[in-house]
């Protein structure tokens, strides 16, 4: 039924896509893409109407999610002028190295390895909670939790030697 239901409907699953994706071939693969989301669910599809509307919603949150990525990761031109470490005082990029190396030690020796794997993948990587999950084997709610525990913990630990290694 899902695939006589995304054959059939595909020009309008197409054009909701396009909405979100200006390039055809991006459409098509988050088309693509839902339909496999889909199939995965496809025992509990009981009507063609059902079938259509979870394949629209799908297609409407993908590009919403894309749409998300791609306002968070706006990124600004390079100034050489501006961006060059000789802008930078010597005692300040002495101060903000020692913070990154203390922030390292911290998630070396405070978390957990799948802690440390979330946080390099949603921080360092870009990616979204979706494919964390899909990537670990765990729900979207774990990898939130566990992020959110990873940062608590660097927040907590990070406090206590700002107030006990720098008095």
């Amino acid at each position: 039924m899902l695939t006589s239901v995304f054959t059939r409907l595909r020009g309008k699953f197409l054009r909701a896509a396009a909405r979100f994706f200006p390039d055809e071939d991006d459409a098509a693969d988050a088309l693509q893409d839902a339909f496999c989301r889909l199939w995965r669910r496809r025992d509990e599809i009981r009507s063609g109407r059902q079938a259509e509307a979870m394949a629209m919603t799908t297609v409407r949150n993908l590009g919403i999610d894309a749409y998300r990525r791609s306002q968070a990761m706006t990124l600004l031109p390079i100034d050489n002028e501006r961006d060059t470490a000789d802008t930078v005082p010597a005692d300040r990029r002495m101060e903000v190295d020692e913070q990154f190396r203390i922030v390292e030690a911290i998630i070396e020796k405070h978390l957990s390895e799948t802690q440390r794997t979330i946080l390099r993948l949603k921080e360092y990587d870009g990616e979204s909670y979706e494919e964390i999950a899909a990537k670990l084997g765990m729900e979207q709610a774990a990898v939130r939790m566990q992020l959110s525990r990873a940062r608590k913990t660097i927040r907590k630990c990070y406090q206590e030697f700002d107030e006990n290694g720098k008095s």
